[in-house]
């Protein structure tokens, strides 16, 4: 099963690196109006896109979520949920990449509102993207970004430092739940003043938890077992069939081959046939 990060923060109202200021309105729009079928973010290395899937600059997953919170600041930040490949996992946990620009159209199709089209993992931390927008705004033309845009009205987002943390599969997240409530169980049952009744209450709680995560662990291994039983039969077929040909062959003359016709001795006995 594919991971998918917990929600973290990808940009907030305020500057861009071409002098343009993201609109709070825009981040609201983003939310409303996203949808993975109606246009589905991915992530890219630096902004920058390939056409080759083993290049460098190839999709490092996809955009699954997004939300709107209110900073402390009292600006309203976007927040976003994505399905990294491997390749981003690995460069994350080798601290590479940890800062994110989000891609925005701010009018989108026939929407004529924001929407988000794409979210960059880079190394270049916010005060990068404040030079670059000091730059942006006293040479609009010679902006180093415009290349890599999509669509001359997209803009790119400051960059902000990103903590990415993956969640778990679901069966591994069901067992560590499992184990916690175990434990927290066995806690509350050896505390003192508990009446008899209350620690009843517990361990039934418990075993309704280990009933779960027991029909979870059932259907997985059902699944597995069909694929295991349709795989040992195709395995079965392909050998039978294998079988079959080497009989053939081996009954098969070798090409080109001259069958030297018998020779007879007298009264019409076939003496010889090689």
């Amino acid at each position: 099963m594919a991971k998918k990060s917990k929600f973290f923060r990808v940009a907030r109202e305020g500057a861009t690196t071409d002098g343009r200021q993201i609109e709070r309105s825009w981040i609201e729009q983003i939310v409303k109006n996203f949808s993975r079928e109606t246009y589905s973010p991915r992530v890219w290395l630096e902004h920058m896109r390939s056409a080759y899937p083993d290049s460098m600059f190839k999709a490092y997953g996809d955009v699954l979520a997004v939300e709107s919170r209110d900073g402390k600041d009292g600006k309203l930040e976007l927040f976003a949920q994505i399905e990294p490949l491997p390749e981003l996992e690995a460069m994350n946990k080798a601290r590479q990449k940890l800062y994110t620009s989000i891609e925005v159209h701010p009018k989108f199709a026939d929407t004529g509102e924001a929407y988000l089209t794409g979210l960059a993992v880079t190394d270049s931390p916010a005060s990068l993207g404040t030079e670059m927008l000091a730059f942006a705004q006293q040479n609009p033309t010679a902006n180093p970004l415009a290349s890599r845009k999509s669509d001359p009205a997209a803009l790119f987002t400051q960059a902000v430092e990103t903590e990415l943390v993956f969640e778990d599969d679901d069966t591994e997240s069901m067992g560590g739940k499992f184990t916690a409530g175990l434990k927290a169980l066995r806690d509350k049952f050896s505390a003192k003043n508990r009446t008899d009744d209350a620690r009843f209450a517990e361990v039934l709680a418990g075993f309704e938890q280990f009933a779960e995560l027991a029909e979870s662990q059932g259907k997985a291994h059902d699944t597995l077992a069909k694929d295991h039983a349709k795989l040992a039969k195709d395995f079965a077929t392909l050998q039978t069939a294998h079988g079959d040909l080497v009989k053939k062959l081996e009954g098969t003359p070798a090409q080109n081959h001259t069958q030297r016709p018998p020779a007879t001795g007298a009264q019409g006995y076939q003496q010889t046939d090689c």
